[in-house]
């Protein structure tokens, strides 16, 4: 998984291309690294499931 995959995965997130997108323990810290320098970080929410599993969408409005 590389970052220009990760950028795009989060630019249809965003757009609504994609409603959900499952990222696996194994990239998820590479997944993060991508994410959290974006400057819309806090539009998308992780709800962490089992096996290290974490599901992100896109919110509209930022979280807190």
């Amino acid at each position: 998984m590389d970052n220009n995959f990760v950028n795009e995965i989060l630019d249809k997130l965003k757009s609504g291309e994609l409603h959900e997108y499952t990222v696996t323990k194994e990239t998820f810290y590479q997944f993060r690294e991508v994410l959290v320098k974006r400057p819309d970080f806090k539009h998308f929410r992780g709800i962490a499931g089992h096996g290290g599993q974490v599901v992100y969408t896109y919110m509209e409005v930022a979280r807190s």
